[in-house]
């Protein structure tokens, strides 16, 4: 069975032990990258997998995301995967594609996730402030996309957590998982980068300890640069053997 009090609990406490408020959106990439020892590689995973954590020897820990995803799933996905980091002792845990399926644990991570991203206090402050605009106090397609824009998890995860409150029918939310909305997204004034995924040519790279530690050998001497290179090559970071081709330089801002 699924506490969803511990859950919600427990996604309180790591958004204090990462540093962050508690109702405030979050930018979970830029966390991820702080947390001590943790390797996260962007990859495409094929249809299925959204997100893999392979907890390691000594802390040496894995995160791989499914980077052929949209923008807002990475961001759920990644969400998803803490809890198998902090709250999992399994060494390795696979994230389906569809949020809310399979077996207790990875519903308990979609769960977790949702509550890292969407803290409750504030998803049902936003949720019925918008709702309380219409006669039914239940909240239309444009509410879900703002409140789905504010938080940068995808509208599948928006939907899904929506109907856990007074304010979406399980109907009227089964209604919207149909519906894309990217276009409607946009017409709201949004960008529509949440809704898909990073360019081909970017979606291979990695972040975090592995890189680390491959500027740890070459500055010690351990290593020879032509190692230096092939570690980073592995690591999809051609950016960091031949440079992006983007910049001449560095801008002071």
């Amino acid at each position: 069975m699924i506490d969803y009090a511990k859950l919600m609990t427990q996604a309180a406490m790591l958004r204090k032990e990462l540093g962050e408020d508690s109702s405030s959106p979050i930018d979970i990439f830029a966390l991820a990258q702080n947390i001590e020892k943790l390797t996260i590689v962007y990859y495409p995973l094929g249809d299925n997998l959204s997100g893999m954590c392979i907890n390691g020897q000594e802390g040496n820990n894995l995160i791989a995301i499914n980077s052929a995803m949209t923008l807002g799933r990475q961001r759920f996905s990644l969400g998803h995967e803490f809890y198998h980091l902090f709250y999992d002792d399994n060494m390795i845990s696979v994230c389906a594609k569809k949020i809310n399926t399979g077996k207790d644990i990875e519903r308990s991570a979609d769960m977790f996730a949702s509550y890292f991203l969407m803290p409750d206090a504030a998803l049902v402050e936003i949720a019925k402030k918008l709702a309380s605009k219409h006669s039914d106090q239940l909240l239309t397609l444009e509410d879900v996309i703002r409140i789905e824009q504010y938080f940068g998890v995808s509208h599948q995860a928006a939907v899904y957590r929506l109907m856990h409150t007074p304010y979406l029918t399980d109907s009227i939310g089964n209604e919207y998982l149909t519906i894309a909305v990217r276009h409607r997204a946009e017409s709201l004034g949004y960008s529509s980068d949440l809704y898909k995924p990073l360019p081909k040519n970017k979606q291979y790279m990695t972040y975090g300890h592995y890189i680390n530690q491959a500027e740890q050998l070459i500055s010690k001497g351990l290593i020879s640069y032509g190692k230096y290179d092939e570690l980073l090559m592995d690591a999809f970071r051609s950016d960091m053997v031949y440079g992006d081709g983007e910049e001449e330089g560095d801008v002071i801002d």
